[in-house]
């Protein structure tokens, strides 16, 4: 039986990007759809190698994303092209809202990808994370099927492209006694500012791509959480899947964990070359070890700076929610950690949730949080309280309070810790899908990532104040 023809988008797609794309139009060419989720680790990775395949194909590769929501607030479109933006995908993207293409096309997982060959006809669906090389085979299997009979890339009108600012969705901080450090997403580069906003360094070159050596040479893409430790700040470079450390006497830029390129993580001891890393989106830690929240593999990992040696402190690769004894517990894309002595706070952003890893018990416990589709706003007691997607983390310096960044609420919240309940911070400017935080020097520093600011809370006073970082 031939394949049958790809059923066609449905016109309550919303389309984020670029005008409406006709599945007809692109007849002569192999065609990627890209099924996803903007809050997904799974989706960054499948993201990188999809465009990786239409940069080896550029004449015979066309991709088109389908957003699908998971989060209520993945229904507003301005939200999804916040996330188109950010992840930088230069293809066409449409929000799904109703889920009309996923159940046409038989989708059960993100990511999916369904290829399309030259004369229209749905040929296989890729489903989950790790298909590079089975992808890769079946495009070029497609193409050379063509033999050569291929159309002309279209070029469609690129729409809803962000204002041209100084930040690019700031996602680390990281506050010393003089100096505030910003991850400047976007831009693919880490900035040393003072408390008051004025740029004294730029690490990076501002393009994406992974390079060790002196300041005016090395290159980052999509850095992330950032850790301060005396004379090094420790960068989780979650584009390049490594861990780097800037040192700060020099700027030199080197790598201490990991390969350039996502892969399964694994315990042992060795070069940091010797490591593979998915998706390290936070860390924390000091002179001897460092935690990374491994969004890609839901694990939370422990490297040992002395020894040399990887552990998995906790979690068992698999996506859910579960505690207990730290080695059989599940998470779902750890954002942020916060470490407190002998404890560690996770930002377990799938699952909207904050859990406590207990490192010498080797316990995991959540203090708010249900489930992956568990997910909301409301304050109160911790069994009763709901976040949705929550990607910042940062202790009070003067309190027993734990800050939380509740990204897709646009809100700060405040947790007590011993037992406290959970409460929302009325502040005098909105935020923007807030995704880093760091405390120090009296306040509270909070990365309006949506909003490509970053702002400061005063928490003696209640003041906040937007820096004018780079202006």
């Amino acid at each position: 039986m031939s394949p049958a023809l790809a059923p066609e988008l449905p016109d309550t797609l919303h389309w984020l990007n670029a005008d409406p794309q006709p599945l007809p139009a692109y007849r002569g060419r192999v065609l990627g759809l890209m099924f996803w989720n903007s809050g997904s680790a799974y989706c960054q990775n499948m993201v990188d190698e999809l465009q990786r395949l239409q940069a080896r194909f550029p004449l015979a590769l066309s991709l088109l994303g389908l957003h699908v929501p998971k989060f209520d607030a993945e229904l507003d479109s301005r939200l999804v092209l916040k996330a188109v933006n950010r992840m930088g995908l230069s293809f066409p993207v449409a929000n799904d809202p109703g889920w009309v293409a996923w159940q046409h096309y038989g989708i059960r997982a993100w990511p999916s990808v369904a290829l399309v060959d030259s004369q229209g006809r749905l040929r296989q669906v890729f489903a989950g994370d790790d298909q590079g090389p089975a992808l890769e085979a079946a495009v070029s299997q497609l193409v050379e099927e063509a033999d050569g009979a291929l159309s002309p890339p279209r070029q469609p009108r690129r729409l809803g492209a962000e204002p041209r600012l100084p930040l690019a969705f700031p996602a680390g901080l990281a506050a010393g006694e003089n100096h505030l450090y910003v991850a400047d997403t976007g831009h693919h580069r880490v900035l040393e500012c003072s408390h008051s906003g004025r740029v004294l360094r730029e690490f990076g070159t501002g393009h994406g791509d992974y390079l060790d050596g002196p300041v005016e040479e090395a290159a980052f893409r999509h850095p992330r959480g950032l850790c301060l430790v005396r004379e090094s700040l420790y960068v989780a470079d979650a584009g390049n899947h490594c861990i780097r450390r800037i040192r700060l006497l020099d700027g030199a830029v080197e790598t201490v964990l990991g390969q350039g390129r996502s892969g399964q993580p694994h315990e042992g001891k060795g070069k940091g070359a010797d490591f593979a890393l998915n998706q390290p989106w936070d860390l924390t830690g000091g002179i001897e070890r460092l935690y990374i929240a491994m969004a890609g593999s839901n694990q939370i990992w422990e490297y040992d700076l002395g020894q040399s040696r990887m552990r998995c402190l906790a979690g068992t690769g698999e996506l859910g929610i579960a505690d207990g004894p730290a080695r059989s517990a599940m998470f779902a894309h750890p954002a942020a950690l916060v470490q407190v002595q002998q404890m560690l706070y996770v930002a377990d952003s799938a699952t909207s949730a904050v859990r406590a890893v207990q490192i010498a018990q080797g316990q995991v416990q959540t203090l708010v949080g249900q489930g992956l589709y568990e997910f909301g706003d409301q304050d109160g007691q911790r069994r009763e309280a709901r976040m949705q997607l929550p990607l910042g983390l940062a202790l009070d310096p003067g309190s027993p309070v734990l800050w939380v960044a509740d990204a897709y609420n646009g809100l700060l919240r405040r947790l007590r810790l011993g037992g406290g309940d959970m409460a929302t911070l009325e502040l005098s400017h909105p935020l923007e899908q807030p995704a880093a935080l760091a405390a120090g020097s009296g306040s509270l520093w909070i990365a309006n990532t949506g909003a490509h600011e970053v702002l400061r809370y005063d928490l003696g006073t209640g003041k906040l104040t937007r820096l004018p970082i780079g202006e």
